[in-house]
Protein backbone atom coordinates (compact mmCIF):
# COMPACT_ATOMS: atom_id res chain seq x y z
CA UNK A 1 0.00 0.00 0.00
CA UNK A 2 1.37 3.35 -0.66
CA UNK A 3 1.74 6.10 1.40
CA UNK A 4 -0.40 8.70 1.08
CA UNK A 5 1.19 12.29 0.13
CA UNK A 6 1.11 14.96 3.01
CA UNK A 7 -1.59 17.65 2.21
CA UNK A 8 -0.02 21.07 1.89
CA UNK A 9 -1.75 23.42 3.54
CA UNK A 10 -1.61 27.04 2.56
CA UNK A 11 -0.59 29.56 5.50
CA UNK A 12 -2.87 32.29 4.08
CA UNK A 13 -6.12 30.31 3.93
CA UNK A 14 -5.46 28.93 7.61
CA UNK A 15 -5.23 32.68 8.92
CA UNK A 16 -8.21 33.13 7.31
CA UNK A 17 -10.41 30.50 8.89
CA UNK A 18 -8.54 30.97 12.44
CA UNK A 19 -9.38 34.52 12.00
CA UNK A 20 -13.31 34.03 11.10
CA UNK A 21 -13.31 31.65 13.86
CA UNK A 22 -12.11 33.94 16.01
CA UNK A 23 -14.17 37.00 15.16
CA UNK A 24 -17.37 35.05 15.17
CA UNK A 25 -16.57 33.87 18.47
CA UNK A 26 -15.67 37.50 20.37
CA UNK A 27 -18.91 38.60 18.36
CA UNK A 28 -20.92 36.13 19.63
CA UNK A 29 -19.23 36.29 23.63
CA UNK A 30 -19.99 39.75 23.09
CA UNK A 31 -23.69 40.33 22.11
CA UNK A 32 -24.52 37.18 24.76
CA UNK A 33 -22.65 38.88 27.50
CA UNK A 34 -24.43 42.70 26.58
CA UNK A 35 -28.16 40.55 26.45
CA UNK A 36 -26.98 38.96 30.18
CA UNK A 37 -26.18 42.37 31.55
CA UNK A 38 -29.44 43.68 30.39
CA UNK A 39 -31.14 40.96 31.64
CA UNK A 40 -29.47 41.22 35.08
CA UNK A 41 -29.89 44.77 34.98
CA UNK A 42 -33.70 44.97 34.43
CA UNK A 43 -33.92 48.48 34.57
CA UNK A 44 -32.12 48.76 31.50
CA UNK A 45 -34.31 46.22 29.66
CA UNK A 46 -37.41 45.43 31.33
CA UNK A 47 -38.72 41.68 30.59
CA UNK A 48 -42.07 41.89 32.59
CA UNK A 49 -42.82 44.11 29.85
CA UNK A 50 -46.47 44.97 27.99
CA UNK A 51 -45.74 42.56 25.54
CA UNK A 52 -46.52 39.73 27.53
CA UNK A 53 -50.23 40.56 28.22
CA UNK A 54 -50.44 42.00 24.36
CA UNK A 55 -49.26 38.40 23.12
CA UNK A 56 -51.80 36.58 25.43
CA UNK A 57 -55.23 38.85 24.22
CA UNK A 58 -54.31 37.89 19.98
CA UNK A 59 -55.24 34.77 20.03
CA UNK A 60 -57.94 35.68 23.26
CA UNK A 61 -60.08 38.64 21.92
CA UNK A 62 -63.22 37.10 20.18
CA UNK A 63 -67.10 38.81 19.16
CA UNK A 64 -69.75 37.07 21.45
CA UNK A 65 -73.07 36.18 19.42
CA UNK A 66 -74.08 40.46 19.60
CA UNK A 67 -70.62 41.11 18.10
CA UNK A 68 -69.18 42.73 21.36
CA UNK A 69 -65.65 42.31 22.26
CA UNK A 70 -65.37 39.39 24.99
CA UNK A 71 -61.84 37.64 26.28
CA UNK A 72 -62.11 33.68 25.68
CA UNK A 73 -60.60 31.14 28.08
CA UNK A 74 -57.11 30.48 26.50
CA UNK A 75 -54.60 28.95 28.40
CA UNK A 76 -52.61 32.01 27.91
CA UNK A 77 -55.17 34.47 29.34
CA UNK A 78 -55.25 32.06 32.40
CA UNK A 79 -51.42 32.01 33.16
CA UNK A 80 -51.54 35.81 32.81
CA UNK A 81 -54.84 35.93 35.09
CA UNK A 82 -53.16 33.49 37.35
CA UNK A 83 -49.52 35.41 37.46
CA UNK A 84 -50.14 38.11 37.38
CA UNK A 85 -53.34 39.21 39.07
CA UNK A 86 -53.36 42.59 39.16
CA UNK A 87 -53.22 43.06 35.09
CA UNK A 88 -55.20 45.55 33.33
CA UNK A 89 -55.81 46.76 30.02
CA UNK A 90 -58.13 47.84 27.69
CA UNK A 91 -59.65 46.54 24.46
CA UNK A 92 -61.27 48.64 21.19
CA UNK A 93 -62.07 48.26 17.73
CA UNK A 94 -62.41 50.75 14.85
CA UNK A 95 -66.06 50.82 16.04
CA UNK A 96 -65.29 52.38 19.46
CA UNK A 97 -66.62 48.91 21.30
CA UNK A 98 -64.06 48.59 24.26
CA UNK A 99 -63.49 45.94 26.64
CA UNK A 100 -62.00 46.75 30.27
CA UNK A 101 -60.54 44.46 32.43
CA UNK A 102 -58.64 44.67 35.79
CA UNK A 103 -58.08 48.69 36.71
CA UNK A 104 -56.79 51.29 34.17
CA UNK A 105 -54.96 54.19 35.95
CA UNK A 106 -57.32 56.94 35.16
CA UNK A 107 -54.44 58.64 32.95
CA UNK A 108 -54.93 55.88 30.23
CA UNK A 109 -58.33 55.03 30.71
CA UNK A 110 -60.15 57.17 28.18
CA UNK A 111 -56.53 57.87 25.55
CA UNK A 112 -57.08 55.14 23.29
CA UNK A 113 -59.90 57.00 21.20
CA UNK A 114 -56.89 59.71 21.13
CA UNK A 115 -54.73 57.11 19.68
CA UNK A 116 -57.04 55.54 16.58
CA UNK A 117 -54.04 56.67 13.87
CA UNK A 118 -51.26 55.38 15.78
CA UNK A 119 -49.91 52.16 15.11
CA UNK A 120 -47.61 51.39 18.53
CA UNK A 121 -46.55 54.02 21.55
CA UNK A 122 -45.09 53.45 24.61
CA UNK A 123 -45.78 55.60 27.39
CA UNK A 124 -44.98 56.66 30.75
CA UNK A 125 -41.81 56.14 32.15
CA UNK A 126 -41.18 53.75 35.13
CA UNK A 127 -39.19 56.58 37.25
CA UNK A 128 -39.13 58.90 40.09
CA UNK A 129 -40.46 58.68 43.14
CA UNK A 130 -43.13 57.32 43.38
CA UNK A 131 -42.70 55.31 40.13
CA UNK A 132 -45.06 57.00 37.21
CA UNK A 133 -47.52 54.22 35.78
CA UNK A 134 -46.14 53.13 32.17
CA UNK A 135 -48.48 51.73 28.93
CA UNK A 136 -47.98 50.26 25.44
CA UNK A 137 -50.64 50.66 22.82
CA UNK A 138 -50.49 48.90 19.91
CA UNK A 139 -53.03 47.82 17.06
CA UNK A 140 -53.09 43.78 16.51
CA UNK A 141 -55.11 41.20 14.48
CA UNK A 142 -57.22 38.82 16.79
CA UNK A 143 -59.96 36.47 16.33
CA UNK A 144 -61.77 39.58 16.49
CA UNK A 145 -60.50 41.42 13.83
CA UNK A 146 -58.44 44.83 14.48
CA UNK A 147 -58.13 45.82 17.91
CA UNK A 148 -56.74 48.45 20.00
CA UNK A 149 -54.66 47.14 23.06
CA UNK A 150 -53.84 49.39 25.49
CA UNK A 151 -52.50 47.69 28.62
CA UNK A 152 -49.89 48.23 31.89
CA UNK A 153 -46.87 45.78 32.80
CA UNK A 154 -47.46 42.47 32.18
CA UNK A 155 -45.60 39.01 32.82
CA UNK A 156 -41.95 37.68 33.12
CA UNK A 157 -41.09 36.92 29.58
CA UNK A 158 -40.21 33.42 29.32
CA UNK A 159 -36.82 32.16 28.44
CA UNK A 160 -37.85 31.48 24.77
CA UNK A 161 -38.59 35.32 24.50
CA UNK A 162 -34.67 36.06 25.72
CA UNK A 163 -33.52 33.50 23.24
CA UNK A 164 -35.92 34.65 19.91
CA UNK A 165 -34.61 37.86 21.72
CA UNK A 166 -31.08 36.67 20.99
CA UNK A 167 -31.68 35.02 17.38
CA UNK A 168 -33.10 38.42 16.28
CA UNK A 169 -29.83 40.41 17.18
CA UNK A 170 -27.81 37.80 15.81
CA UNK A 171 -29.99 37.91 12.58
CA UNK A 172 -29.91 41.31 12.28
CA UNK A 173 -26.39 42.08 13.42
CA UNK A 174 -24.02 39.54 14.25
CA UNK A 175 -24.93 37.82 10.75
CA UNK A 176 -24.15 41.08 8.63
CA UNK A 177 -21.22 41.98 11.19
CA UNK A 178 -19.65 38.93 10.42
CA UNK A 179 -20.48 39.14 6.82
CA UNK A 180 -19.07 42.14 6.44
CA UNK A 181 -15.42 41.19 8.52
CA UNK A 182 -15.35 38.11 6.40
CA UNK A 183 -15.32 39.57 3.47
CA UNK A 184 -12.69 41.67 4.67
CA UNK A 185 -10.83 39.11 5.80
CA UNK A 186 -10.75 37.35 2.85
CA UNK A 187 -9.61 40.38 0.93
CA UNK A 188 -6.70 41.09 3.33
CA UNK A 189 -5.53 38.35 4.84
CA UNK A 190 -3.82 37.35 1.34
CA UNK A 191 -2.65 40.63 0.65
CA UNK A 192 -0.96 41.36 3.74
CA UNK A 193 0.67 37.61 3.99
CA UNK A 194 1.47 38.12 0.24
CA UNK A 195 3.51 41.34 1.27
CA UNK A 196 4.97 39.92 4.33
CA UNK A 197 6.53 37.17 2.50
CA UNK A 198 6.94 38.76 -0.76
CA UNK A 199 10.73 39.09 0.26
CA UNK A 200 10.45 34.73 0.41
CA UNK A 201 10.14 34.86 -3.51
CA UNK A 202 13.65 36.36 -3.71
CA UNK A 203 14.74 33.90 -1.07
CA UNK A 204 13.60 31.28 -2.82
CA UNK A 205 15.11 32.49 -6.63
CA UNK A 206 18.45 32.67 -4.99
CA UNK A 207 18.29 29.59 -3.83
CA UNK A 208 17.46 27.80 -7.07
CA UNK A 209 20.48 29.14 -8.12
CA UNK A 210 22.66 27.31 -5.60
CA UNK A 211 24.86 25.07 -7.14
CA UNK A 212 27.83 22.98 -6.72
CA UNK A 213 30.05 25.35 -8.90
CA UNK A 214 28.97 28.28 -7.25
CA UNK A 215 30.50 28.74 -4.02
CA UNK A 216 29.52 31.84 -1.56
CA UNK A 217 26.36 32.19 -2.60
CA UNK A 218 23.93 33.06 0.64
CA UNK A 219 20.42 33.82 0.61
CA UNK A 220 19.31 37.16 1.39
CA UNK A 221 17.92 38.21 5.01
CA UNK A 222 16.74 41.60 4.31
CA UNK A 223 14.01 41.17 3.06
CA UNK A 224 12.01 38.47 4.75
CA UNK A 225 10.17 38.38 8.11
CA UNK A 226 12.08 38.41 11.28
CA UNK A 227 10.01 35.23 11.95
CA UNK A 228 11.45 33.22 9.02
CA UNK A 229 15.23 35.03 9.77
CA UNK A 230 16.08 31.82 12.19
CA UNK A 231 15.36 29.68 9.27
CA UNK A 232 16.95 31.82 6.69
CA UNK A 233 20.42 32.13 8.82
CA UNK A 234 20.30 28.67 9.77
CA UNK A 235 20.41 27.62 5.91
CA UNK A 236 23.30 29.73 5.17
CA UNK A 237 25.17 28.76 7.98
CA UNK A 238 24.50 24.71 6.41
CA UNK A 239 26.32 26.34 3.01
CA UNK A 240 29.13 27.66 4.48
CA UNK A 241 30.10 24.61 6.01
CA UNK A 242 29.06 22.98 3.07
CA UNK A 243 31.58 25.17 0.64
CA UNK A 244 34.23 24.93 3.81
CA UNK A 245 34.05 20.98 3.38
CA UNK A 246 34.04 21.47 -0.77
CA UNK A 247 37.04 23.87 -0.56
CA UNK A 248 38.98 21.57 1.61
CA UNK A 249 38.02 18.14 -0.90
CA UNK A 250 39.16 20.60 -4.02
CA UNK A 251 42.65 21.04 -1.94
CA UNK A 252 43.15 18.09 -1.47
CA UNK A 253 42.20 16.35 -4.55
CA UNK A 254 44.79 19.00 -6.13
CA UNK A 255 47.39 18.37 -3.50
CA UNK A 256 47.31 14.46 -3.73
CA UNK A 257 47.51 14.68 -7.82
CA UNK A 258 50.29 16.79 -7.94
CA UNK A 259 52.38 15.11 -4.97
CA UNK A 260 51.56 11.76 -7.19
CA UNK A 261 52.77 12.81 -10.17
CA UNK A 262 56.62 13.18 -9.13
CA UNK A 263 56.50 9.40 -7.66
CA UNK A 264 54.74 8.17 -10.54
CA UNK A 265 57.37 9.62 -12.84
CA UNK A 266 60.04 8.30 -11.19
CA UNK A 267 58.89 4.56 -11.18
CA UNK A 268 58.21 5.29 -14.77
CA UNK A 269 61.87 5.62 -15.52
CA UNK A 270 63.05 2.91 -12.97
CA UNK A 271 60.25 0.14 -14.45
CA UNK A 272 62.07 1.14 -18.14
CA UNK A 273 65.39 0.07 -17.11
CA UNK A 274 64.38 -3.25 -16.43
CA UNK A 275 65.13 -6.03 -18.69
CA UNK A 276 62.09 -6.44 -20.71
CA UNK A 277 59.79 -9.18 -19.22
CA UNK A 278 56.16 -9.95 -19.08
CA UNK A 279 56.25 -8.72 -15.37
CA UNK A 280 57.83 -5.58 -16.06
CA UNK A 281 54.62 -4.60 -19.07
CA UNK A 282 52.41 -5.49 -16.45
CA UNK A 283 54.06 -2.97 -14.06
CA UNK A 284 54.07 -0.19 -16.70
CA UNK A 285 50.70 -0.43 -17.41
CA UNK A 286 49.71 -0.42 -13.77
CA UNK A 287 52.27 2.65 -13.75
CA UNK A 288 50.45 4.25 -16.47
CA UNK A 289 47.10 3.29 -14.77
CA UNK A 290 48.56 5.85 -12.18
CA UNK A 291 49.72 8.38 -14.42
CA UNK A 292 46.03 8.46 -15.42
CA UNK A 293 44.61 8.58 -12.50
CA UNK A 294 46.37 11.51 -11.12
CA UNK A 295 45.65 13.54 -14.19
CA UNK A 296 42.22 12.08 -14.10
CA UNK A 297 42.17 14.24 -10.53
CA UNK A 298 43.68 16.79 -11.90
CA UNK A 299 41.19 17.09 -14.75
CA UNK A 300 39.13 17.22 -11.95
CA UNK A 301 40.44 20.68 -10.50
CA UNK A 302 40.53 22.05 -13.68
CA UNK A 303 36.88 21.88 -14.20
CA UNK A 304 35.92 22.96 -10.53
CA UNK A 305 38.13 26.13 -11.83
CA UNK A 306 35.77 27.02 -14.47
CA UNK A 307 35.63 26.91 -18.26
CA UNK A 308 38.30 27.46 -20.59
CA UNK A 309 39.37 29.22 -23.66
CA UNK A 310 36.38 28.40 -26.00
CA UNK A 311 37.72 29.29 -29.46
CA UNK A 312 37.24 27.33 -33.22
CA UNK A 313 38.48 24.21 -33.60
CA UNK A 314 38.57 21.30 -36.19
CA UNK A 315 37.36 17.93 -34.47
CA UNK A 316 39.32 15.94 -37.10
CA UNK A 317 42.48 17.27 -35.89
CA UNK A 318 41.80 16.70 -32.41
CA UNK A 319 40.65 13.03 -33.19
CA UNK A 320 43.82 12.26 -34.95
CA UNK A 321 45.98 13.66 -32.56
CA UNK A 322 44.72 11.65 -29.91
CA UNK A 323 44.63 8.58 -31.88
CA UNK A 324 48.04 9.11 -32.84
CA UNK A 325 49.61 9.72 -28.81
CA UNK A 326 47.11 6.73 -27.52
CA UNK A 327 48.30 4.07 -30.42
CA UNK A 328 51.23 2.42 -28.47
CA UNK A 329 49.21 2.41 -25.10
CA UNK A 330 46.82 0.26 -27.43
CA UNK A 331 49.06 -1.93 -29.07
CA UNK A 332 50.74 -2.34 -25.48
CA UNK A 333 47.04 -3.74 -24.23
CA UNK A 334 46.55 -6.03 -27.29
CA UNK A 335 44.61 -3.37 -29.32
CA UNK A 336 44.71 -1.87 -32.49
CA UNK A 337 43.55 1.58 -32.60
CA UNK A 338 41.72 2.66 -35.78
CA UNK A 339 40.74 6.32 -37.32
CA UNK A 340 38.00 7.16 -39.26
CA UNK A 341 36.26 10.93 -40.46
CA UNK A 342 33.17 11.77 -42.82
CA UNK A 343 34.95 15.29 -43.45
CA UNK A 344 38.30 16.21 -43.73
CA UNK A 345 37.90 19.31 -41.20
CA UNK A 346 34.35 19.49 -38.91
CA UNK A 347 34.72 22.88 -37.02
CA UNK A 348 32.64 23.43 -33.42
CA UNK A 349 33.42 25.82 -30.86
CA UNK A 350 35.25 24.58 -27.63
CA UNK A 351 38.31 24.03 -25.44
CA UNK A 352 40.66 21.80 -26.93
CA UNK A 353 42.61 20.98 -24.35
CA UNK A 354 39.51 19.65 -22.89
CA UNK A 355 38.05 18.03 -25.64
CA UNK A 356 41.16 16.02 -25.89
CA UNK A 357 41.58 14.78 -22.62
CA UNK A 358 37.76 13.67 -22.81
CA UNK A 359 38.65 11.45 -26.24
CA UNK A 360 41.12 10.40 -24.09
CA UNK A 361 39.41 9.22 -21.44
CA UNK A 362 37.01 7.39 -23.92
CA UNK A 363 39.97 5.34 -25.81
CA UNK A 364 41.49 4.94 -22.19
CA UNK A 365 38.20 3.30 -20.95
CA UNK A 366 38.25 1.04 -24.29
CA UNK A 367 41.30 0.15 -23.94
CA UNK A 368 40.79 -1.11 -19.98
CA UNK A 369 37.11 -2.38 -20.63
CA UNK A 370 37.20 -3.60 -24.26
CA UNK A 371 38.50 -7.06 -24.03
CA UNK A 372 41.83 -6.06 -24.68
CA UNK A 373 41.64 -7.44 -28.09
CA UNK A 374 39.79 -6.33 -31.50
CA UNK A 375 39.79 -2.55 -32.54
CA UNK A 376 39.15 0.38 -30.93
CA UNK A 377 37.91 3.14 -33.24
CA UNK A 378 37.91 6.83 -33.25
CA UNK A 379 34.99 8.42 -35.83
CA UNK A 380 34.17 11.85 -36.68
CA UNK A 381 31.26 12.48 -38.14
CA UNK A 382 29.81 15.68 -39.68
CA UNK A 383 27.40 16.89 -37.45
CA UNK A 384 29.83 17.52 -34.98
CA UNK A 385 30.20 14.03 -32.96
CA UNK A 386 32.65 12.13 -32.34
CA UNK A 387 32.52 8.07 -31.75
CA UNK A 388 34.68 5.43 -29.73
CA UNK A 389 33.59 2.41 -30.46
CA UNK A 390 35.07 -1.20 -28.72
CA UNK A 391 34.77 -4.82 -29.44
CA UNK A 392 34.40 -6.03 -25.79
CA UNK A 393 31.48 -7.27 -23.92
CA UNK A 394 29.39 -3.79 -24.30
CA UNK A 395 27.36 -2.32 -21.78
CA UNK A 396 23.78 -3.15 -20.63
CA UNK A 397 21.04 -0.56 -20.97
CA UNK A 398 20.58 -0.30 -17.24
CA UNK A 399 24.26 0.46 -16.52
CA UNK A 400 24.23 3.39 -19.15
CA UNK A 401 23.49 6.23 -16.87
CA UNK A 402 25.17 4.82 -13.78
CA UNK A 403 28.49 4.90 -15.31
CA UNK A 404 28.97 8.46 -16.25
CA UNK A 405 28.29 8.80 -12.48
CA UNK A 406 31.98 9.65 -10.20
CA UNK A 407 33.67 6.60 -8.44
CA UNK A 408 30.93 4.23 -9.99
CA UNK A 409 32.43 1.14 -11.64
CA UNK A 410 30.35 -2.34 -13.17
CA UNK A 411 30.75 -5.46 -10.82
CA UNK A 412 32.61 -7.07 -13.81
CA UNK A 413 35.11 -4.71 -14.37
CA UNK A 414 38.05 -3.86 -11.49
CA UNK A 415 40.37 -1.51 -12.83
CA UNK A 416 40.18 2.18 -12.97
CA UNK A 417 38.68 4.67 -10.57
CA UNK A 418 35.41 5.57 -11.87
CA UNK A 419 36.25 8.73 -12.59
CA UNK A 420 37.17 8.68 -16.55
CA UNK A 421 33.54 8.71 -17.98
CA UNK A 422 32.37 11.08 -15.31
CA UNK A 423 34.84 14.13 -16.31
CA UNK A 424 33.46 13.36 -20.04
CA UNK A 425 30.26 14.21 -19.26
CA UNK A 426 31.10 16.94 -17.29
CA UNK A 427 33.38 18.30 -20.31
CA UNK A 428 30.66 17.61 -22.68
CA UNK A 429 27.73 19.28 -20.32
CA UNK A 430 30.66 22.43 -20.37
CA UNK A 431 30.63 22.59 -23.76
CA UNK A 432 26.67 22.71 -23.81
CA UNK A 433 26.93 19.02 -25.48
CA UNK A 434 26.05 15.09 -24.41
CA UNK A 435 28.04 12.07 -23.91
CA UNK A 436 25.97 8.59 -24.65
CA UNK A 437 25.79 5.24 -25.10
CA UNK A 438 24.72 3.87 -28.54
CA UNK A 439 23.53 0.49 -29.37
CA UNK A 440 25.59 -2.15 -30.82
CA UNK A 441 24.80 -5.72 -31.67
CA UNK A 442 28.54 -6.08 -30.50
CA UNK A 443 31.07 -4.01 -28.14
CA UNK A 444 30.37 -0.63 -26.76
CA UNK A 445 29.89 2.84 -28.74
CA UNK A 446 30.58 6.11 -27.08
CA UNK A 447 29.09 9.25 -28.75
CA UNK A 448 30.26 12.52 -27.92
CA UNK A 449 28.39 15.47 -29.52
CA UNK A 450 28.79 18.82 -29.94
CA UNK A 451 26.21 22.03 -30.31
CA UNK A 452 26.42 23.47 -34.07
CA UNK A 453 28.09 26.83 -33.40
CA UNK A 454 26.35 29.99 -34.69
CA UNK A 455 27.73 31.48 -38.06
CA UNK A 456 30.22 31.57 -40.13
CA UNK A 457 33.82 29.49 -38.44
CA UNK A 458 37.81 28.70 -39.39
CA UNK A 459 39.47 26.53 -36.96
CA UNK A 460 42.30 27.47 -35.31
CA UNK A 461 45.45 25.89 -36.30
CA UNK A 462 46.65 23.56 -33.41
CA UNK A 463 50.23 22.23 -33.86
Amino acid sequence: MRPRARRVHSLKWRLVRRLLTLQAAVLSFLVVGVIAALYGGGHLLNFESEDVTVDALKGAVMRDAAGDLTIGPTPAMTELRRTVPDHWFIVRDRQGRQLVEGAPPSSFARIGAALDEVGNARMGWNLGDPPRPTALMRWITSPAGEIQVLTGPGGEASLSWLVQGVLVVFASFVLPALLIMALATFIATPLVVGRAFAGLDAVAAEAERIDIERQGTRLPIATVPAEVTPLVNAVNRALQRLDDGHSRRRRFLADAAHELRTPIAILQTRLETLPDTDQRSRLLEDNARLAVMAEQLLDLQRLEGGRGVFVSLDLVAIGRRVAIDLAPLAIAAGCALAFETEAESVCAIGDAPGLERALANLVQNAIQHGGRSGTITIAVGKGRTVDVIDEGPGIAPVERERIFEPFARLAHRDRGAGLGLHLVREIALLHGGAITVQDRAVGACFRLTLPEPAGEMRPVTQA
